[in-house]
C-alpha cells in the first residue's frame, strides 16, 4: 500500500475543536460488514450494537499533562519535551523540540529551579532526559495536555481529554475511542447485561509520529506498554468456557 492512497480532502470545517456535551452526543458511524451499509448514528446508539453477555473491555489508563517548555541554559533558547514514558525516578524518554539538543544540553524550566539535562540522542526527535528532581507531583501546573496536532482550540477543561475511568497515569495522549462513554450510558450497557473488564494500554509515541514512507509496509512502528490482571485474566478465560471455546 502507498501512503498517496489514503488521500483524501477533508476541509477544516469538518475538524471539531471542542467536545461535544454531553460525552455521548458524538457522531457514530456504523458500517454493517455483510451488506456494506453505512449509517450515521450518535454514540449513545451503541447500546442497540451490543448484545447481553457481550464484554465491554476498558481501558483505565489516563493522560499526563506530558507537554512541557523550556530554555536552553547557556542560549535562552525555547524547547519543547513530550514526555513518553518514566524511565527511573528522574529519567524520562521524551520527543524534543529545539535545536542543537545534544547530550550534556541543560534546559531550564520557570517552575521552582527545576532543570532537565538531555543524557542521551536517540533516531530523529527522541531524547532521555534526567530532571534535578522528580516531577511527577508537579506535571498539573508545569505541563499542558498534549492534544493532537489538528486541533487549536485551547482545552480549559483537561478532564475532557480523560476517559470517565481513567485512573493509571501513563499515557502520552488520550485513548480516544472511550473519550464518549458517559456514567449513565455505562449504566445502560450493564442494565442491558453486557459485561465489562479493564486492562491498562499506555498510549505512547505512535500518536504523534506522522508516517514519511510513501509505503506503508516500511513505516516503523513502536510499541505501547499494557497491562492485564489476573483477575480480569481469569474473568476472560472462564467467559471462554463458558461460552464453549476452551
Amino acid at each position: 500500500m502507498n501512503l498517496s492512497d489514503f488521500d483524501y480532502e477533508l476541509p477544516d470545517s469538518f475538524i471539531a475543536q471542542e467536545p461535544l456535551e454531553p460525552r455521548d452526543s458524538s457522531k457514530l458511524m456504523v458500517v454493517d460488514r455483510q451488506t456494506q451499509n453505512i449509517e450515521h448514528r450518535i454514540f449513545q446508539d451503541i447500546v442497540e450494537y451490543i448484545n447481553p453477555g457481550d464484554v465491554l473491555v476498558i481501558n483505565t489508563t489516563r493522560v499526563i499533562p506530558a507537554r512541557i517548555y523550556g530554555f536552553k541554559d547557556a542560549t535562552g533558547g525555547k524547547v519543547e519535551f513530550l514526555l513518553l514514558r518514566q524511565l527511573d525516578e528522574t529519567k524520562w524518554f521524551t520527543l524534543a523540540g529545539g535545536r542543537n539538543l545534544n547530550p550534556g544540553v541543560r534546559v531550564n524550566f520557570s517552575f521552582e529551579e527545576l532543570y532537565a539535562e538531555v543524557i542521551e540522542t536517540l533516531g530523529g526527535s527522541e531524547r532521555v532526559i534526567r530532571f534535578n528532581r522528580p516531577v511527577n507531583d508537579i506535571l498539573n501546573q508545569l505541563g499542558e495536555m498534549p492534544l493532537p496536532p489538528y486541533i487549536h482550540k485551547r482545552l480549559d477543561n483537561s478532564e475532557r481529554y480523560q476517559t470517565i475511568y481513567s485512573k493509571q497515569l501513563g499515557s502520552a495522549a488520550a485513548p480516544t475511542a472511550g473519550l464518549h462513554f458517559t456514567p449513565d450510558l455505562l449504566e445502560t450497557l450493564r442494565d442491558k447485561g453486557i459485561k465489562t473488564a479493564s486492562c491498562v494500554l499506555h498510549v505512547g509515541l505512535d500518536t504523534f509520529q506522522p508516517v514519511r514512507t510513501d509505503h506503508i509496509e516500511q513505516h516503523k512502528m513502536h510499541s505501547e506498554r499494557a497491562y492485564l490482571s489476573k483477575k480480569m485474566l481469569r474473568r476472560s478465560t472462564l467467559l471462554k468456557k463458558q461460552e464453549g471455546r476452551l
